[in-house]
């Protein structure tokens, strides 16, 4: 039987490890030496030995990488094949991805080309009593959470971003990397996505931004949304929106949170003239400090806010802009 307990994927950020790739290595560090075993990393694309360290120094016994820069775009079906193979040849009991745009290409088909049950966009990973992956989701639009346990082997679950801290690096741990070299058929591709994130204020990732400023109806018109982005660019943070004003065409689909648009988990969220409908309230209630400014008092908004104002939000988000700038000298 393998010593390899748990395999990450360890997705590339330019010449860099991503930040979800960083936080799958903390959970798998803590998964792997509950199972007393070892914690595998892949790593795709050209460039792959700074990044095979950066993993190692984050917590990996081994790092496998396939060195090809024609994978430096991400390509689902591509990387689920070498996915695949490299989980047939090393057998790790478990495998986990991001629940992001790009995990969630990957691993769906991943696990059906396995044949085998996954656990997305999970919040809490465990081994249980049995020695078994024990995965914690939410259902039902997030009005309940499903502690989901595994039959079939290898037990392969997504994890929402931002729900993990990133491992913290240790330029003194050993560890191995091994290249691996898949089949000529696990590189070829039925089509890729380019790997530029979807970025907002600041050049930064919606899904995986620290700080997000979401706008709503309350804003009134699409030309309103530059306050949302002044408030975003003065946090250096990422611009977020309601399905509402999505739907009505004020902003591109690529800026929603909610339930049918993106999941966000940021440490600090501003909801500006956002109601709290249910749809959004599923794609970031779990944000670590939520602010919300809303004229209504009895918004439903409020609800879920660590801090709320009521008030004019076009008298409220100029005056923050200009507060948060001179205090973060910008």
């Amino acid at each position: 039987m393998s010593d390899l307990k748990v395999l990450v994927f360890a997705q590339k950020k330019g010449t860099a490890l991503s930040g979800t790739a960083l936080e799958l290595l903390n959970i798998g560090r803590q998964l792997a030496d509950k199972l007393s075993g070892k914690l595998g990393a892949l790593v795709i694309g050209s460039g792959t030995d700074t990044c095979a360290k950066a993993a190692l120094a984050a917590g990996a016994d081994v790092c496998y990488t396939v060195e090809n820069g024609a994978l430096d775009r991400f390509a689902d079906d591509a990387y689920a094949k070498v996915l695949a193979e490299l989980v047939a040849s090393k057998s790790p009991r478990i495998v986990l991805g991001p629940a992001n745009f790009y995990g969630k290409a990957l691993f769906g088909r991943f696990a059906a080309q396995l044949g085998v049950s996954i656990a997305s966009d999970c919040t809490k990973l465990d081994i249980s009593g049995e020695g078994t992956l024990e995965a914690l989701r939410p259902a039902f639009g997030g009005k309940a959470y499903l502690t989901v346990k595994f039959k079939s082997t290898p037990q392969i679950a997504t994890l929402r971003p931002k729900v993990y801290a990133e491992a913290t690096a240790d330029a003194l741990r050993g560890g191995s990397i091994e290249p691996f070299s898949p089949s000529a058929d696990a590189l070829s591709s039925s089509y890729n996505v380019e790997t530029g994130a979807v970025t907002t204020g600041g050049e930064i990732s919606l899904a995986e931004a620290d700080i997000i400023v979401s706008g709503g109806r309350g804003l009134k018109e699409p030309a309103n949304f530059k306050l949302i982005q002044d408030l975003a660019q003065a946090l250096t943070g990422a611009v977020g929106a309601s399905r509402a004003v999505v739907d009505a065409g004020w902003i591109a689909y690529k800026y929603q949170v909610g339930q049918t648009g993106r999941t966000v988990n940021p440490k600090l969220y501003f909801a500006v003239g956002i109601s709290g409908a249910i749809q959004h309230l599923v794609g970031m209630q779990s944000s670590g400090m939520i602010v919300a400014v809303n004229r209504d008092p009895d918004a439903p908004i409020f609800n879920v806010a660590t801090y709320g104002i009521a008030g004019d939000l076009f008298e409220i988000v100029p005056a923050l802009t200009t507060k948060f700038r001179k205090e973060l000298g910008k």
